[in-house]
């Protein structure tokens, strides 16, 4: 399947962000800021470890010859913090080639301008070129977003290991100190923070998109760091009890699910890209205390079990962008604009988190009906799509190929069905776009606070 995707993308594409595989073209988008090449980036790491050399040659190749980071045009931080950054990073730490670190960095001192705010918390849209920063134009009263700011520290302490420059680590502590300072409603965080006054926008609060990888990101700081962050452990603690207490619900049918928190009304519906939460989950159990360990691990469980209902209980096998707990209706999607699956990994994400702490063998069958599923509904002549509707098996595709269905989707997928010391969970740290980053086993958080 990873060969399949590439090469049609080399193909038809190469060089752009990612495949059209039904017009046979590529895109460019507008996310990236005139940065080409997102799925080559992103893809490297998996062509790297699946073994793919003579593809993983042709994308360094591409990256040392053709990849131009003197742009002009709006990039958002974050996705290029994820993708770009993260994908260069890990790829530098697999291979030790010079050539990725360089590019890192280069990029990374590129982001810097998006932190001159007021309180440092830096806005979400930067452009490459001029450093000029603003907030995205639908985030409510010009605020930054949690999951976007929330998601920079572990490549930003890999950018201060690897440079020396101590200012990446500054601007992502101080992050932290800005969200330990603010009060929380309930103990929780909501989705919009003004960059200008450091208070919360409005009280909406999420575990899938807009809030999902800040969860993330507090409990793999901690293993990041070979658990001596304990201020990341103790930020996730507190907001996983805050989680539990107020949005992890059970529904009639006995399925527990994470709701969103509107100000205090709860919306009783579950995006796909919070189902990577029974990944965390017990990824964080393993660090619990002893009597909290198995209590983490049951409701790692149950979540991961609901999100693969969502699969189950549709037409193709394959989950709906989001899906509700109403009106009579469980794990699936009510509103025909919810009904579209664009190759997203975080379900089996969760599969392959659950799988390397449990082994139960379930995680590895719904792997393979996802798999299954991918090949019967997504793939077509050059490359896979996403579909419209996962409810109908004739399906409507939407003509794109994510770089993150090669990045995330297939690596999750593919490490699913290793063995565990591929990547072992004791040495690697995925970031939120699956690149993975050494565990710190040697003190280097230290180093940068003492510069």
């Amino acid at each position: 399947m990873m060969k399949f995707a590439w090469d049609n993308y080399k193909r038809y594409a190469f060089g752009k962000n990612e495949l059209r595989p039904l017009t046979k073209n590529g895109h460019i988008g507008n996310m990236f800021g005139g940065l080409r090449g997102a799925t080559i980036v992103d893809a490297l790491d998996t062509l790297y470890i699946m073994e793919l050399g003579e593809e993983f040659r042709e994308a360094k190749s591409w990256v040392e010859k053709s990849f131009d980071l003197n742009v002009n045009g709006e990039a958002s931080l974050f996705e290029v913090n994820i993708r770009y950054v993260g994908g260069l990073l890990t790829t530098y730490y697999l291979t030790g080639e010079e050539v990725f670190k360089n590019k890192a960095l280069e990029l990374g001192e590129k982001l810097l301008p998006a932190f001159n705010t007021p309180t440092g918390i830096p806005r979400g849209v930067i452009n490459l070129g001029s450093g000029m920063s603003w907030s995205w134009g639908w985030a409510s009263a010009g605020s930054s977003i949690l999951a976007e700011f929330g998601t920079l520290h572990l490549e930003f302490l890999h950018l201060t290991e690897l440079s020396g420059n101590p200012v990446f680590t500054e601007k992502v502590m101080n992050i932290r100190k800005v969200l330990n300072r603010i009060e929380k409603p309930q103990g929780l965080y909501p989705n919009f923070l003004s960059p200008v006054t450091g208070n919360w926008v409005q009280h909406h609060v999420s575990v899938g998109g807009l809030g999902d990888s800040f969860y993330e990101y507090l409990i793999k700081s901690w293993l990041m760091s070979d658990k001596r962050d304990t201020d990341a452990k103790k930020m996730y603690n507190d907001a996983l009890e805050a989680i539990e207490k107020h949005l992890v619900k059970k529904s009639a049918g006995g399925l527990t699910y994470i709701a969103e928190w509107r100000g205090g009304i709860l919306d009783h519906k579950m995006g796909h890209l919070a189902c990577f939460s029974g990944g965390m989950i017990a990824l964080g159990a393993e660090q619990a205390a002893e009597e909290k360990k198995q209590h983490y691990l049951d409701l790692a469980a149950e979540i991961t079990h609901t999100c693969h209902e969502s699969y189950a209980r549709s037409d193709t096998k394959l989950g709906p962008e989001a899906f509700r707990f109403d009106s009579g209706t469980e794990a699936m999607a009510t509103r025909l604009s919810e009904r579209y699956y664009i190759l997203r990994p975080e379900v089996v994400e969760s599969y392959m988190y659950m799988w390397r702490l449990t082994h139960d063998p379930k995680y590895r069958q719904w792997g393979w009906e996802v798999v299954k599923a991918l090949e019967k509904y997504c793939r077509v002549e050059a490359g896979f799509s996403g579909i419209r509707d996962v409810y109908t098996t004739t399906p409507n595709h939407d003509n794109m190929q994510q770089s993150f269905f090669l990045a995330e989707t297939l690596k999750y997928l593919y490490l699913l069905f290793c063995d565990d010391d591929v990547l072992s969970l004791e040495d690697w740290v995925f970031n939120t776009e699956a690149h993975p980053l050494p565990v710190n086993h040697t003190n280097f958080k230290a180093k940068a606070s003492m510069q």
